[in-house]
């Protein structure tokens, strides 16, 4: 009923399939090791992405209010913004934000006026290619940078000095032209404030606040 089995009806294995499978063990191994490798470089790769989108709308600021400086020409010589940190953002370092000026004749990439002491004041008005801070409240006097949602600063820029090309405030925003300032923060945010000039500045004192 059972066979004998003898030594003539064994399996053998050659050498040669031996070596086929370790190397398809080889193989399979080092797959599964770049496959390993492959998705966390992707999800590392993803979470920046995603942080990196998280800054571009969180890390901004607020424009509370605008006015505007009346010149002598019944323009709007200066104008100054008042800026805190938007809800949920993080810190905002104001001396690493650029402003975009936008208006019908020009367009001009403002950063942070590098003149004046740095202890919350700035030059009465600014440069055609910067911005001027001046501190109002600091909880910590870390100056130029937001990052308490009590900290406020003004923001200063001149469209006399950009509209003429110079600082001799003539040539600033008449009545009923228009502007566009877009603050961006070093990761990205962006805030747009668009200005309209008021239509009644004849008959305003020159220095007078006209609200924008």
């Amino acid at each position: 009923m059972f066979n004998k089995l003898t030594n003539d009806d064994r399996g053998q294995v050659g050498i040669g399939t031996l070596i086929v499978f370790i190397a398809m063990v080889l193989v399979a191994a080092i797959a599964a090791g770049v496959l390993v490798n492959t998705a966390g470089f992707l999800q590392a790769t993803a979470e920046d992405a995603g942080q990196q989108s998280v800054n571009k709308v969180t890390n901004r600021v607020e424009v509370l209010n605008t006015h505007g400086t009346v010149g002598a020409e019944d323009d709007i010589d200066n104008i100054t913004m008042t800026v805190r940190l938007a809800a949920g953002s993080d810190a905002v370092d104001m001396n690493e934000t650029s402003i975009k000026y936008l208006s019908g004749d020009n367009v001009v990439t403002l950063t942070n006026q590098t003149t004046g002491d740095g202890d919350g004041t700035a030059a009465q008005t600014p440069d055609q290619d910067e911005f001027g801070l001046v501190e109002v409240t600091d909880d910590d006097t870390s100056f130029g940078v937001l990052n308490s949602m009590n900290d406020r600063y003004e923001v200063l820029i001149a469209p006399s000095a950009i509209e003429d090309g110079n600082t001799d405030l003539a040539g600033g925003l008449s009545t009923g032209e228009q502007v566009t300032l877009e603050i961006t923060s070093r990761t990205g945010g962006t805030t747009q404030v668009i200005l309209t000039m008021p239509q009644q500045l004849a008959g305003k004192k020159q220095g007078e606040p006209v609200e924008l």
